[in-house]
């Protein structure tokens, strides 16, 4: 225990020393924190932050890469899968999901790429195997060995319990077509090709031309050629048939591209899965109900509970632009339904960054939103593991109408934050022409490694 304790203590001091550099480039102010092992810094207050590229420290326990120190997983060698095939994939996902950082980047990031990558592995291993699944022995071997190749390589050690990945995962479920012959004989291959080869990663949330084709190659395959549901019931047996035969679809399509452009694809559909809902977990709002429901007596005190209610939020995760909005309306209406009737959010000046992990700049908390559209995080071995997030999505929390389910980014006239290009931002930091060291410090980071 003692071992476990100290081993957290080296994260933390070397997690505490980070900083802020700005740099002033032709397209915008961008900024970088790097983990360094300082003894003080003195904090530079800015009253307006930028765009910046947190950058997390790797942890002393892990190595940065499998060939820095010489090592070299031992797998399994039961596991017949690829593993060359996806090896830039797992190195992206190792990254994504970085030791103690990962549960923080996990919705948005880590998960999806770490899915992204099974998908693709099965997907390219069935050129050879023919079959799109695994039995669920081999399931369990091949995701201990995958789970030994990213952790060699700096992914945190829990990745299965922190993504919700069993062994049943990679295995057909209940689909009943495996092999890629019979997918084929059933599915019109070139259709679903043309639709999901490469998506619009902006438009296809709204448009769903590759997930309406994959979801017709599912129906098909689940319901022994059917292509539509219409005109008949279905149980929910076959629902659920539907469902798992999605990851079928999705396999195959992953052996016919290459796994970067496969990955594109997968990353883009997970994308309009996350951005539809709050992936955070909401307290109970007694508190803030007794302050400011119905009449509100007095303001400051109503203020002060939905403060406190907002900072546990606050220590949850790093979430994007779009699922803020969906958090401030879920939060709102069920604020609503508790007899809270004032726009509390405007009342009390709460923006959509309100519900982010924060970071401390200076004197000052700013919420660290990631764009709508979610870049890799990435490993540099100067600076260490960088992310891009927004400290300037000034947005105002939605006060929801009663009939609002989620916010959708399909709403021409929904008001969105502006989405920091990652390419541009990550160019900018070779041309900076000046820069100021801030001290920064991820709050909700210090208190897990505190427990």
């Amino acid at each position: 225990m003692r071992e476990g304790v100290l081993s957290w203590g080296l994260v933390l001091q070397f997690t505490l020393q980070l900083f802020l550099c700005f740099s002033k480039c032709h397209g915008g102010s961008l900024g970088e924190i790097s983990a360094l092992m300082a003894p003080h810094i003195s904090p530079i207050p800015s009253e307006n932050p930028e765009p910046f590229l947190p950058v997390l420290g790797p942890s002393p326990m892990m190595p940065l890469t499998p060939l820095a120190n010489g090592n070299v997983p031992v797998l399994s060698g039961l596991c017949k899968l690829n593993f060359s095939a996806v090896d830039t994939l797992l190195t992206i996902t190792a990254t994504d999901c970085w030791t103690s950082f990962a549960p923080y980047l996990a919705n948005v990031v880590c998960c999806p790429q770490f899915d992204a990558t099974l998908v693709t592995l099965i997907g390219q291993s069935s050129k050879d195997s023919g079959m799109l699944a695994l039995n669920l022995t081999h399931s369990k071997q091949c995701l201990s060995d995958v789970e030994k190749i990213l952790t060699s390589r700096g992914a945190n050690v829990r990745l299965q319990k922190i993504c919700s990945i069993r062994a049943a995962n990679l295995t057909e479920a209940s689909c009943p077509v495996i092999s890629t012959d019979s997918f084929e004989s059933i599915v019109d291959s070139s259709r679903l090709l043309l639709a999901c080869r490469k998506i619009d990663h902006v438009n296809e949330c709204c448009e769903q031309v590759c997930q309406n084709a994959i979801s017709d190659a599912a129906q098909k395959i689940a319901l022994n050629g059917m292509s539509s549901l219409s005109g008949g019931s279905v149980s929910g047996e076959q629902l659920s048939q539907i469902d798992d035969c999605k990851n079928i679809v999705l396999r195959w399509l992953a052996s016919k591209l290459d796994p970067p452009s496969a990955n594109s694809v997968l990353r883009g559909l997970a994308n309009c899965k996350i951005n539809k809902a709050c992936p955070l977990v909401l307290p109970n709002i007694t508190h803030v109900v007794q302050e400011c429901g119905e009449v509100i007596r007095n303001q400051t005190t109503c203020c002060k509970a939905m403060e406190i209610y907002v900072s546990k939020l606050q220590e949850q995760s790093f979430i994007t632009n779009v699922q803020a909005l969906n958090c401030a309306a879920f939060l709102g209406m069920k604020l609503q339904k508790a007899n809270v009737s004032k726009n509390i959010y405007n009342l009390c000046h709460i923006n959509i960054k309100d519900f982010s992990l924060q970071a401390t700049v200076g004197s000052q908390e700013y919420g660290c939103l990631l764009p709508s559209l979610p870049s890799d995080a990435t490993y540099d071995r100067t600076t260490g593991v960088s992310f891009i997030c927004d400290l300037n999505d000034n947005i105002a929390a939605p006060w929801p109408s009663p009939s609002s389910e989620y916010v959708s980014t399909c709403n021409k006239t929904t008001k969105l934050p502006a989405v920091p290009k990652a390419t541009s931002a990550q160019k900018g930091l070779h041309n900076q022409k000046w820069k100021v060291p801030l001290f920064i410090t991820i709050m909700s980071v210090i208190k897990m490694l505190l427990l």
